[in-house]
This record gives C-alpha cells, sequence and structure tokens, in this order.
C-alpha cells in the first residue's frame, strides 16, 4: 500500500482532485452516511458517524490511490430516538434529497463506480425504497450498503458474547458490537464508568479486541467489494424504463 496518499476528498485541492481524475487514478468513491444520536449512556452520540467515516478510510487506504472517500452526511433518520434530547434527526425527505445531491455531485466529478455505504440503521428503508429510482436517475455503477452487511452468522457467533440473537442484533444500538467498534478505535467515545449508571448491562462484554477483528473483517470484504465494484464484475443494474 502507498503511503502518504490522501484519501479524503475534502482535505484536496481541486488541482490534485483534477489531475487524479483526469489521470484515471481515481476509480471509486465511498459516500458515508451516518447519524448523531444517542447511544445510551456510555457511548458518544457521533458514534455511527465515527465508525462508518473510520471504516471507509480505512478502506480508501487499503486500494489507494484509486478511491477517494466524499464529505458524507453525520446526520441522518433518528425521530425513533428524539426521546433522548440531543440527538439529531432530519426528515426523510430532506435526508434523501441530500443524498440524491450528494450522489449526483460525484457522478459529475466523473465517477462513476459509488458506494454509499451506511452506519445507521435507520437510513436502511428509507435508501431501499428509493434505490431502483436513483439508478434511473444516475445511470451509474451506485451502490447502497450498510457496513456491518457484509458480516456474517459466524462472525456474530465467533465474536459476541452476550447472548445476542443473530444475526438480527448486529449492529444493534450501543450494544456489544457497537461499543466495542468504539473501544478498538475511538476509546475515547466509550465511557465505561457509565455502564452501571443504565438498566442494559450487555455492553459490558465488549472488549477492543472484538472490536478490531469485526473492523478487521468489514474492512477486507469491503475492499473486495469495491475491487469488484471497479473491476466491472459487481455491477448495480439499472431498473428499465416502462415503455
Amino acid at each position: 500500500m502507498l503511503k502518504g496518499m490522501e484519501v479524503r476528498l475534502g482535505k484536496l485541492t481541486r488541482r490534485e482532485f483534477r489531475e487524479r481524475m483526469e489521470s484515471g487514478e481515481l476509480q471509486a468513491c465511498i459516500i458515508p452516511l451516518a447519524a448523531v444520536e444517542q447511544h445510551l449512556e456510555h457511548l458518544a452520540m457521533e458514534h455511527d458517524w465515527r465508525s462508518v467515516t473510520h471504516v471507509a478510510h480505512a478502506v480508501a487506504e487499503r486500494l489507494q490511490p484509486r478511491v477517494v472517500v466524499a464529505e458524507g452526511l453525520m446526520a441522518g433518520i433518528s425521530e425513533h430516538h428524539m426521546k433522548h434530547r440531543g440527538s439529531l434527526t432530519l426528515r426523510p425527505g430532506t435526508f434523501l434529497a441530500v443524498v440524491n445531491d450528494l450522489v449526483r455531485s460525484m457522478c459529475l466529478a466523473g465517477f462513476s463506480n459509488i458506494l454509499v455505504l451506511n452506519g445507521h440503521g435507520g437510513n436502511v428503508a428509507a435508501c431501499e425504497a428509493v434505490w431502483d429510482q436513483f439508478l434511473r436517475e444516475f445511470q451509474v455503477n451506485l451502490h447502497f450498503l450498510p457496513y456491518w452487511d457484509v458480516l456474517t452468522r459466524e462472525d456474530a457467533e465467533d465474536l459476541l458474547d452476550s447472548g445476542s440473537r443473530l444475526p438480527e442484533d448486529l449492529p444493534g444500538h450501543a450494544q456489544e458490537f457497537e461499543t466495542s467498534m468504539g473501544l478498538a478505535a475511538f476509546p475515547s467515545n466509550v465511557h465505561t464508568d457509565m455502564w452501571t449508571d443504565q438498566e442494559d448491562q450487555k455492553p459490558s462484554t465488549a472488549t477492543a479486541g472484538k472490536g478490531a477483528a469485526f473492523i478487521e473483517r468489514i474492512v477486507d470484504r469491503l475492499a473486495d467489494y469495491l475491487e469488484e465494484m471497479m473491476a466491472g464484475t459487481r455491477v448495480a443494474e439499472v431498473p428499465p424504463f416502462f415503455e
């Protein structure tokens, strides 16, 4: 892997981006989506955003210099969390309009391989409901994928200890999986001293080692997913127009 190549679109100058695109070096981009919302008493509310961007950057670094991570959407559809003050939510129409605009921007930049990488479960239903329309509109190899979808029942059985329902509880909400991810990637966001202040004690089974193992498997499989996109062996089928 090359060292020192910038994978964050926002850190590039317009000349750097233009030259990398015109040379054919950049072949795909990742657009991360997430949420800023309550994550029980012990996780920082930015958890979904930090986790999806951490994964996206790691995948782009693995595949550099061919992949760049665009600036994504930090807030998501979180109306079901608004009982807890401080959570942010977008209305579904607002959220989808911004996702559409971000995809459009990357199409105009010249990308034909775009992975919209999701880090929040509340975004899934809305995106899946309109994705066929996005494909018709943009006519590119455009994929929507929650990052945990590359994990399997076997991964969960291998790494989780909290008696979670498998695989339904991946990613769960501030449970063993997400807490382990935080301990491995950004431990300052995990307040282990606050576990005793909440009824739900499943997060207490989390460890940094489990999180590191999950992250390794996720990054490996997402890198393979993007490799297939760039090779033309994983292509999103554009639904036909009606006659």
